[in-house]
């Protein structure tokens, strides 16, 4: 299975980012979202899961927006939340993957038997950071992370 993972859209969705998530089983969003719009055009492409970001809290159609979530992607636990520090220290044993926003950074992490994964922005370029989107590729209990850089040319 593919899940698709986007964050910090910041109210702008690039054809590309759209194309890369494609073919995905299911997609992330992982806050700073900008407008509904933007779910809206996700939900087209896959099953959608989202979280409010700490930039969604002025527009009334974020208020229904948890700033969790947990789903369950064939027989993985992801808890999903924008910002990292706000990763409980203990989470449930049955969580392979985290996935959060907020920095604009891709990484991923292995951190105690869990993936730690930040797409990084789909959105506006904040300072010379990459504009990239992430797939999960999830076999049975295996997960490997993938950061795509968006190809802007």
């Amino acid at each position: 299975m593919k899940v698709g993972l986007i964050s910090d859209t910041h109210g702008l969705l690039r054809p590309q980012a759209v194309d890369a998530l494609r073919g995905c089983d299911h997609l992330i969003h992982g806050g700073d979202i900008g407008k509904p719009e933007i779910l809206d055009a996700l939900r087209n492409i896959a099953p959608l899961t989202v979280v409010r970001g700490n930039n969604d809290t002025d527009d009334a159609w974020a208020a229904s927006v948890p700033f969790a979530a947990t789903v369950r992607v064939g027989s993985v636990g992801i808890y999903v939340t924008h910002i990292l520090a706000d990763v409980p220290e203990t989470l449930p044993p049955d969580i392979g993957v985290v996935v959060t926003g907020h920095s604009h950074k891709p990484l991923q992490a292995l951190r105690h038997g869990v993936l730690f994964i930040n797409p990084g922005s789909a959105g506006p370029r904040r300072f010379k950071l990459p504009i990239t989107v992430g797939i999960l590729h999830i076999d049975g209990l295996a997960v490997r992370g993938e950061l795509v850089e968006l190809d802007l040319t």
